[in-house]
């Protein structure tokens, strides 16, 4: 079984980056597709890249270009660089697997990391 757990949140300013880690155990990581999710307070949470087996990406259309999701299978991590950040980037972000891309991309995703806080100030 697969475990996930999300480092490298933080406060930040508004124009500044951050980059997001998730590790993961488990001798599946990859075949699995990889994803980003955020949940700001109050919001649902929403999908915000991912990565497939394959090294193929797609992103949310609030995030594209500002955010590169890419991942190490020696290390089993996943990344997510966030460049030019905005403080409606602020959000509870989770990392999620799934052996499907497509579902991995949902919130119906296999696995799911607790979440690292990522707060952008103005």
């Amino acid at each position: 079984q697969v475990q996930l757990v999300e480092s490298g949140g933080g406060l930040v300013q508004a124009g500044g980056s951050l980059r997001l880690s998730c590790a993961a155990s488990g001798r599946t990581f990859s075949s699995y597709a990889m994803s980003w999710f955020r949940q700001a307070p109050g919001k649902e949470r929403e999908f915000v890249a991912v990565i497939s087996w394959s090294g193929s990406t797609y992103y949310a259309g609030s995030v594209k270009g500002r955010f590169t999701i890419s991942r190490d299978n020696a290390k089993t991590t996943v990344y997510l660089q966030m460049n030019s950040l905005k403080p409606e980037d602020t959000a509870l972000y989770y990392c999620a697997g799934d052996p499907s891309t497509a579902q991995a991309m949902g919130v119906n995703a296999h696995y799911w990391g607790q979440g690292t806080q990522v707060t952008v100030s103005s």
